[in-house]
């Protein structure tokens, strides 16, 4: 008998129907023979339309009140998800994060996770009991607040439970049946990939790619969990991430290792995209020590987060610089407004707010061998007149920030210049990625 942990993302119980589906899929795996534990999502959209309830009725909500109404939206799915099962004749018993021992900081949405005691989900498991767990929500023990884990995090709380239970794998369910070389709601000929390591999978995550969330799988490397990405959809085999040392999990299974290894080691495992960033460009810096340190001292007060940064000196105007960064749009304009603020003691000339931006980025483990993988990149992009912006790489990642307009396309070129493309169109079932 195995342990297993199942997270359904909110597209796999967005309506009566689709919680039914996944009661039926839960299930089938407890016939198997299995222990399971599923991790559940707000339905839809709930969480978007109670933040915009939020929002008419307070501008700047109180945070710990946010936190109490958006943890509302994976109750309600868990309550009716185990309702669905005992309609099937099987025993649930559903639990909030605070009774699954879900403990966290104090930060409310985005608290993370500090310690799983699931002393009441053992005992369910061993009265025979199916166990549904609401995601993306925790308890504080010194405020004895409810708090929210922030993006990614039903993910992250399914990990965060089968690294607690010893579970044997961590089943991570969205509307697409596994991991793929890019988005193929963006690239329709992406192929799946069967399996991929977390290295890459963690590049992917943080660069834009969201079938996984970053938080759940570093989370998942630390405490060496097995995460097999699959659809609600098909019973079709996923994608498992392997951590270091990790053996696969299809030999297994019976397959031979020249049909598992061989084929698999690609020079790029995936393009990503990412749309969720700004640029700020602050123009005529005295190019002087302590310049850049003043620049990001206010930029590090906001709690801002920056991903690439470019510096160029003026051949305009000596003894001055200009200094280019990327952040979350969410955070760029508040980061614009405090250096304009501070102009005069800055003593830049000018500020550019830039949120028609996105970022591409070229991942691949094979990258640290392999000469020619940036050629290809920019190959590509010349050849179909996209010119790059700014430019950032690591051993394994190459990310270039490009127009937003041409973002797709670019993403199109590139896949299909590293010899990504695969002979079918990828099947998404239902639209959102999650």
């Amino acid at each position: 008998m195995a342990l297993i942990v199942q997270k359904f993302g909110g597209s796999s119980v967005s309506d009566a129907a689709s919680i039914k589906r996944v009661a039926k899929r839960i299930v089938e795996a407890r016939q198997a023979g299995n222990d399971v534990v599923v991790a559940v999502s707000a339905m839809g959209d709930t969480t978007d339309d109670l933040l915009e309830l939020a929002a008419d009725v307070a501008p700047e909500p109180a945070p710990r009140e946010l936190d109490m109404l958006l943890s509302s939206g994976e109750r309600i799915s868990m309550a009716l998800l185990a309702m669905a099962i005992h309609a099937m004749g099987y025993e649930a018993r559903s639990f909030t994060g605070s009774q699954a021992g879900m403990i966290t900081t104090a930060d409310h949405g985005s608290a993370r996770i500090l310690d799983v005691t699931p002393v009441r989900l053992r005992e369910a498991l061993d009265d025979g009991a199916v166990v549904i767990v609401a995601g993306f929500q925790g308890f504080n023990r010194d405020t004895r607040d409810i708090t929210t884990l922030g993006r990614g995090g039903s993910d992250t709380t399914a990990v965060a439970l089968a690294a607690a239970l010893g579970a044997d794998v961590c089943e991570i369910y969205s509307d697409v049946d596994g991991i793929f070389t890019c988005d193929p709601r963006v690239v329709p000929m992406a192929k799946k990939l069967n399996v991929i390591g977390a290295e890459e999978m963690l590049e992917l995550a943080a660069n834009g790619a969201k079938v996984l969330y970053i938080r759940a799988v570093e989370y998942a490397r630390r405490h060496n969990v097995l995460i097999h990405a699959r659809s609600t959809f098909t019973p079709n085999e996923g994608t498992y991430v392997l951590g270091d040392g990790m053996p696969d999990p299809r030999l297994a299974k019976g397959e031979a290792m020249s049909d598992v290894i061989g084929k698999e080691e690609p020079v790029v495992a995936g393009v990503a995209i990412d749309r969720s960033q700004a640029k700020i460009t602050v123009v005529g810096v005295p190019d002087v020590p302590g310049s850049a340190a003043a620049i990001f001292s206010r930029v590090a007060a906001l709690g801002a987060n920056i991903d690439m940064i470019v510096q160029n000196v003026q051949s305009a105007s000596p003894g001055h610089t200009d200094i280019s960064f990327t952040l979350p749009k969410d955070e760029a304009e508040a980061v614009a407004k405090q250096l304009k603020a501070d102009h005069d003691e800055l003593g830049f000339d000018n500020i550019y707010f830039d949120d028609e931006i996105g970022k591409l980025s070229v991942v691949g483990a094979g990258m640290r061998s392999h000469s020619g993988v940036s050629l290809t990149l920019f190959e590509a992009l010349s050849s179909n007149g996209i010119n790059v912006e700014m430019i950032s790489t690591s051993e394994i990642r190459i990310s270039v920030v490009l127009r937003d307009a041409y973002l797709d396309a670019a993403a199109r070129a590139v896949h299909t210049a590293y010899g990504l493309d695969g002979d079918v169109e990828a099947t998404v079932y239902a639209g959102t990625g999650r």
